[in-house]
């Protein structure tokens, strides 16, 4: 392979610094953009990472900090809306026996360590930064970035998340759509007792559940019904998620006398992408949320991203040509893969909207997962 070939990267999340990460193993010259000039360092609560999201860390180097830096589990509880455990599954090893089921961590904390590994490996990143112009031709992309510079790279990796503007620019024309649901999330001090995930069907939302994400620190939320973002105002974040909350037993009572500060507490709508046409135009090319992203009901959207980054670097990095046949390929491998598990996400949450009571929720879950424990 031709060493001298050069990567933008654009977009700073969990794919683009994989990727990054990951090619620069390989000896490619990398460059990386941000648009924020903070590097979402200290952005989101928690974060649940799945078996398959935990091999990806792993190539990556990272998986010793992260297991030092979450709480790993491995089983789901159910349980009524007072609290009441009424069922505890274990969870599928969607990474391997040699893995955890589940790590919760601190979302600041896991991109901080992805951070420091995109730093250590030697690529240039540029933050505060976006890409203006893509001028492509036979051999690459002309990039105009923000800052006025202008370079021609082999290839331009779009991680730029799920309002991508790399998307757009190169004329896919699939937008995020939202699925009628909208989730509160808030970090809180652990309590001692809880060391898994669980959720709570019903009551005033939909769900209602926490993931413990270090010895100290959980994340809690609880979904409904969207609504108009204009009609909530900042202000009144904590006292709109406390008064769901406080409708929860068990461990609730105890997490919900530390929603108080709504500028801890984040609100954000669930909603679905999937491009099902080629996440190719030329030598650009899609990963992560740029190309797909689906409601957290199944805990998959970082971990999907993760694999596309390991996938597209495979590729890149075992190829002396990078051709359509080899961005198809990465589609066609892909998508076999994301689009179950994006159906059956928005599937999960479309039963609970629709009050569905028989619908076989565990079922789809179990089925989904156990697929997600072959590789990528």
């Amino acid at each position: 392979m031709n060493q001298a070939r050069t990567v933008l990267v654009v977009g700073g999340g969990a794919a683009g610094n994989a990727v990054t990460i990951l090619l620069r193993r390989a000896g490619l010259a990398v460059d990386l953009i941000e648009a924020r000039d903070d590097w979402n360092a200290t952005a989101g609560s928690g974060i649940t990472l799945q078996g398959n999201a935990l091999r990806v860390l792993r190539e990556l180097g990272v998986w010793e900090r992260v297991r030092a830096s979450g709480f790993g589990f491995g089983s789901v509880g159910i349980t009524a809306p007072d609290g009441t455990v009424l069922h505890v599954a274990r969870d599928i090893r969607t990474g391997g026996d040699d893995l955890p089921a589940t790590v919760g961590m601190q979302r600041p904390q896991l991109q901080q360590i992805l951070i420091d590994a995109v730093r250590a490996s030697g690529a240039s990143v540029r933050l505060g930064t976006t890409a203006e112009i893509l001028d492509q031709d036979a051999d690459g992309v002309l990039v105009r970035l923000s800052d006025g510079s202008e370079t021609h790279y082999a290839l331009v990796i779009a991680a730029d998340g799920l309002g991508s503007t790399t998307r757009a620019a190169i004329g896919i024309t699939d937008k995020p759509e939202p699925t009628g649901m909208a989730i509160w999330r808030i970090a809180a001090p652990r309590p001692a007792g809880v060391v898994r995930t669980d959720l709570a069907y019903g009551g005033p939302a939909y769900i209602a559940g926490y993931c413990p994400t270090s010895e100290n620190t959980l994340y809690a939320y609880v979904v409904e019904a969207n609504r108009d973002r204009a009609s909530i105002p900042a202000d009144s974040h904590a006292d709109e998620m406390r008064r769901l909350a406080s409708a929860y037993g068990g461990f609730w009572p105890e997490i919900t006398r530390h929603i108080t500060d709504p500028a801890k507490v984040n609100y954000t709508w669930f909603d679905r992408l999937l491009v099902e046409d080629s996440w190719h135009r030329g030598r650009v090319v899609l990963v992560g949320d740029a190309a797909h992203c689906c409601p957290p009901t199944l805990a998959q959207g970082a971990a999907l991203s993760l694999e596309d980054a390991w996938v597209l670097a495979q590729l890149l990095t075992g190829s002396d040509t990078w051709d359509d046949a080899l961005f198809q390929a990465y589609h066609e491998r892909r998508i076999a893969r994301v689009r179950p598990v994006v159906e059956a996400s928005v599937q999960i949450g479309q039963w609970q909207l629709d009050g569905v009571r028989d619908a076989d929720v565990p079922g789809l879950m179990g089925r989904t997962m156990t697929m997600l424990r072959e590789l990528p």
